[in-house]
């Protein structure tokens, strides 16, 4: 049995309540035609609570589809949010800042 690589979705947009129909859509069906995700959020300028939201949401569902999830960048955007709501460790994920800055 060979370990199939994950799939990867890097999102380069804000995740505010401004987009959150659109990529709670994009991030649902990425998830469902995957077995496992990498989700790259290091070039995400902006997120608020309903980008927030949607992170929780997507990590619901990957556990309960017994898929693993993993958030592969973090932008500076996207830390202070995780931080400030005491969630960084929920995703089990290294931080990485981008270069961007």
């Amino acid at each position: 049995m060979t370990a199939s690589a994950a799939a990867r979705l890097a999102i380069l947009e804000d995740m505010t309540i401004y987009q959150a129909q659109s990529q709670k859509e994009q991030l649902l069906a990425a998830l469902a035609a995957a077995e496992a995700l990498d989700l790259d959020l290091a070039a995400v300028p902006e997120i608020d609570t309903a980008g927030l939201q949607l992170l929780l949401l997507l990590k619901r569902e990957a556990l309960q589809q017994g898929k693993p999830l993993t958030i592969v960048g973090h932008s500076p955007a996207v830390q202070r949010v995780l931080d400030f709501c005491n969630l960084a460790g929920l995703f089990g994920d290294p931080m990485f800042i981008s270069a961007q800055g």
